[in-house]
């Protein structure tokens, strides 16, 4: 077992790794920006180290910074949380070049399923549904207009290199395409240094709907049932629960036979998620693989009872799983509760919390790196909690989730409590009768007098 992982990441993702190290008996290193010197995560690692000023392109992302802080700690292992490092193939490739375990996927996993056009091909190669779409990447825009008129409209371009919803572009008709193929490619290239695209079939009124994989080093895999990501925001996800209110015993069989079979097929080592679209009819098509543990990961833990960082961890250290799929005994519910101002385009509010209370009681998880007094940097993701709440059913899931938003109180910048708790109130939200189009028709009631 690891005697000492240095955490290459910040804030809520960054102290759970260094909660479940320390019940395992592992030492901890955090490495931060100036910007993160008072954050939690630096307080609670046994070794912290600055690697760099607040932008991230000169801290979190300077891989030779990280390695440097790793070898003068000797840490034997890094893990990565999520974004920043957590799919960069020459990341893990340095990792191993100098003999410090990378907690997650390997390079040549990471650039098969991290490559958007070479995860399909390699999914359709596997057996696994794929959504109907361009056989690689597009030439150029004359190659992009035939595929779309032989394929039909509507469709949608995405970014090969893409995440968290840049590059993408939905187009219902011709005349709006060469705009889509231009503006794609821009924001693609500004975002990931590569402006390649590929061409699916639009999906309308879809379900996202991932399950959870984890490989090991022998080569086996099992999943540990669904997470419904659909209430999303500009394919950002804003809320998530399992199990889904859409699936049903068969359909929830299907899907996690078919991200086994992804996960195997590639030999896949480490915790990971296998993203689905599911249209009306229940018909489902591969979208992507995420080779790294998910924000959402908590809901999972909830109604499984199962510590996922603790599982990457013995997974990398080359200990076998049991290779039992999970389904989930419980329902769980988790908001993403941002530094952004619902009322105001969700436009971010970086500052000072000057007052937080936290909820609690029975069946309230909170994952969080913030306080009273914690000023919230401008520089990096605004999400700055998480709120899970789970029980015997989603009515009382939902019930205690409204309790608890009522009970968050966070003062000195804006949040998406009020949002998260209208959400929780809305009709179709209470039926279960969302998809990702849902947040489009969104109209949030006027601010209340508190």
């Amino acid at each position: 077992m690891f005697k000492k992982i240095l955490i290459a990441n910040r804030g809520e993702i960054a102290l759970r790794i260094i909660r479940t190290c320390r019940e395992m008996g592992i030492k901890t290193v955090a490495v931060y920006s100036t910007a993160d010197a008072e954050s939690l995560h630096v307080r609670f690692a046994d070794e912290a180290v600055c690697i760099g000023p607040p932008p991230s392109n000169l801290s979190y992302l300077k891989i030779s910074n990280i390695i440097a802080a790793a070898e003068i700690t000797n840490a034997d292992a890094i893990h990565p949380g999520y974004g920043f490092l957590a799919e960069n193939s020459k990341f893990s490739k340095i990792c191993q070049e100098h003999n410090i375990k990378f907690i997650g996927a390997s390079p040549d996993m990471i650039d098969k399923m991290g490559d958007k056009a070479s995860a399909r091909a390699t999914m359709t190669a596997a057996g696994v549904p794929c959504i109907p779409g361009s056989e690689g990447l597009l030439k150029d825009y004359a190659d992009c207009l035939k595929t779309a008129q032989d394929m039909g409209f509507p469709v949608m371009l995405k970014a090969t290199a893409g995440g968290g919803g840049k590059g993408m572009r939905a187009v219902l008709k011709e005349e709006n395409l060469e705009d889509a193929w231009d503006s794609a490619r821009q924001e693609s290239a500004a975002a990931f240094g590569n402006d390649g695209m590929y061409m699916e079939k639009l999906i309308l009124e879809p379900r996202h709907i991932e399950i959870q994989v984890v490989g090991d080093s022998t080569g086996k895999a099992c999943h540990l049932s669904e997470r419904d990501c659909s209430i999303q925001r500009r394919h950002q996800k804003l809320t998530e629960e399992t199990p889904s209110p859409f699936m049903t015993d068969k359909l929830r069989k299907q899907m996690g036979d078919a991200a086994v079979k992804a996960a195997e097929y590639i030999k896949y080592e480490g915790a990971g998620t296998v993203e689905f679209l599911v249209d009306k009819h229940r018909n489902f098509y591969f979208m992507e693989m995420n080779t790294r543990i998910q924000v959402e990961h908590p809901i999972t833990e909830q109604v499984i009872d199962y510590d996922l960082i603790r599982e990457q961890i013995l997974v990398a250290a080359g200990i076998p799983l049991s290779g039992k799929n999970y389904f989930p005994k419980l329902h769980s519910i988790e908001c993403r509760i941002n530094a952004e101002d619902p009322y105001n385009g969700f436009r971010p509010s970086p500052g000072k919390i000057t007052n937080l209370h936290a909820p609690g009681g029975h069946g309230v998880r909170i994952d969080t790196h913030v306080y009273s007094g914690y000023s919230i940097p401008p520089n990096y993701d605004s999400m700055i909690a998480k709120l899970i709440t789970t029980a015997q059913t989603r009515e009382e899931a939902i019930s205690k989730m409204k309790r608890a938003l009522d009970e968050f109180v966070i003062e000195g910048v804006k949040t998406t409590i009020p949002f998260h708790r209208q959400l929780m109130d809305h009709p179709d939200y209470k039926e279960g009768n969302y998809t990702t189009k849902f947040m489009e028709d969104w109209k949030m009631d006027p601010i209340k007098e508190e």
